[in-house]
């Protein structure tokens, strides 16, 4: 059963097939999704192309990449909030026609200057397309088995954009490297056109309960962009400068600023005790310490292969293939999975074979065997995003109001962008701390190691998060709860105990 609120398209029952209407809306969401998550990764082979275009430094060529985490991290809760209250079809559709235009633009400059402030527009239109994207598809699909069919093939759109972006950046940066900037813009205007006539209107929130809580959204934005600029600035301005503890510190006034604003809102960004729900927290402690870790791995993996075994992009590119192609297999077949066996197990099953992968590439060496070595690591990181990343999207917006289905969303991806840009910063910090003043493939290799460490530590920790959602659990997913004291009783399948549920109906 769905909400009074939810939208005039006709949700189909769960035995019911999808319509080609839904097939169409889908495809279109899936391509945004893949769009936005393959320019997170695709820049990454480019680099040394574009600096020597463009006549870059090494500090300035870690904006191309931050600055479109920095768009992307740092608007993700206004963003989904702003869907909630201006309509999802709207706010997706222009902010993917943003997404185009910018990047045309990207790939015809000739400016570094430039080239950042397209990456940084990029990143922005991204954080209105994602959970506009994610919230449509909640309010359109019944919850149970129909959405999270419907979230599994989403989610992994995601999860294979990511994982091809350094596989399609190896072929196309062999052409040259504005094709990586210049791809997403045709595709991006397809998905436009076919959006325009496939996805369902959506209504505003309406009446006594909207508002736009001004100074939530410039005290939470400021927070996240302040937050993610002064990690990713670090690295060059030192860990204890003066300047970054004054900036951690400002992040500690505004995020302050925030709750309080929060609290005392009639019509807060956040609703504050979605905190109070263990399984949302579990959700984006998970998404930040899966998708942190995976985003230091392949950075260090990619510096590994290339600068230490002397890798071409081309092959940088292929040797990544095999995780990509595993989630692309993978991707239509998690929802069954994920209804017989429920979220917890299956994102735990996810971070154990991400940990396990971890564990198996510390084995590397000068001269390592690829088949023996690095490919079982590739396998059971591709298992572990086709499992993982859509089982965290339905643990997430489970039993969620459709009315806060964009709030959960940006929410959510915000764990996912803020912990990529916190936990590279970390592990780059650590493998520039333990880079010696000797030369030789060697010397590289040892400064990599803590870094490796690092980010197997990152994934235990996850893992650990996640395994406590196991606990007092019981194999039944039929657990009732109120969604609101108007609305009627909704059956969900979702991680959380009968204390969850029942905070979660007080609020």
């Amino acid at each position: 059963m769905t909400s009074p609120s939810s939208t005039s398209t006709t949700v189909p029952r769960a035995e019911e097939r999808w319509t080609a209407l839904q097939w169409g809306t889908l495809f279109v969401l899936c391509a945004a999704l893949f769009l936005d998550a393959l320019d997170v990764s695709m820049v990454g082979v480019a680099l040394p192309s574009i600096g020597h275009d463009l006549d870059l430094s090494t500090s300035s060529l870690q904006w191309v990449v931050s600055g479109y985490v920095l768009g992307y991290g740092g608007l993700l809760l206004l963003g989904g909030r702003a869907a909630d209250l201006l309509g999802r079809r709207r706010v997706f559709l222009t902010a993917l026609a943003v997404f185009a235009v910018a990047s045309l633009l990207g790939g015809l400059v000739d400016s570094g200057e430039l080239l950042i402030a397209t990456r940084f527009i990029k990143g922005l239109s991204a954080a209105f397309t994602a959970p506009a994207g994610l919230s449509i598809i909640t309010t359109s699909f019944a919850e149970g088995p129909v959405r999270n069919r419907a979230l599994t093939i989403y989610s992994s759109c995601g999860a294979t954009g990511f994982s091809m972006g350094l596989v399609l950046s190896g072929f196309l940066t062999e052409a040259g490297w504005r094709w990586t900037m210049l791809l997403p813009a045709p595709v991006a205007v397809i998905a436009l056109l076919a959006g325009l006539k496939l996805i369902p209107k959506s209504p505003r929130e309406r009446g006594e309960g909207r508002g736009y809580d001004l100074p939530g959204a410039v005290t939470g934005t400021g927070a996240m962009l302040l937050l993610v600029f002064t990690v990713v600035s670090a690295a060059d301005a030192g860990w204890a400068s003066l300047r970054t503890l004054g900036s951690f510190a400002a992040v500690a006034v505004l995020l302050a600023a925030f709750v309080t604003v929060e609290q005392r809102s009639s019509h807060p960004l956040i609703r504050l005790g979605v905190f109070r729900v263990a399984g949302q927290v579990r959700a984006n402690i998970g998404a930040a310490t899966f998708f942190g870790s995976y985003v230091a791995f392949q950075f260090l993996v990619t510096q590994y292969l290339q600068n230490v075994l002397g890798y071409s992009a081309m092959q940088t590119a292929l040797a990544f293939l095999p995780a990509g192609a595993l989630v692309a297999i993978l991707s239509t077949r998690m929802g069954p999975i994920v209804d017989r066996f429920g979220t917890p197990r299956v994102i735990t099953f996810g971070f154990t074979a991400l940990v396990v992968g971890y564990v198996l590439f510390l084995r590397i060496n000068l001269h390592p065997s690829y088949a023996a070595v690095i490919l079982p690591s590739m396998l059971l990181l591709g298992a572990a995003f086709a499992t993982a990343f859509p089982s965290l999207n339905i643990q997430a917006t489970n039993g969620v109001k459709d009315n806060e289905q964009g709030m959960v969303s940006g929410l959510l991806n915000t764990s996912f962008q803020v912990g990529g840009a916190i936990f590279l910063a970390v592990v780059t910090a650590v493998v520039t701390a333990h880079t010696g003043h000797g030369g030789g493939k060697q010397a590289v290799l040892d400064s990599y190691r803590p870094g490796l460490w690092v980010i197997t530590g990152i994934g235990v920790l996850g893992l650990l998060v996640t395994v406590s959602g196991l606990r007092r659990r019981r194999p039944s997913y039929g657990l009732l709860v109120a969604s609101s004291a108007t609305e009627p009783i909704r059956e969900q399948q979702v991680d959380a105990t009968r204390d969850d549920a029942q905070v979660a109906a007080r609020d």
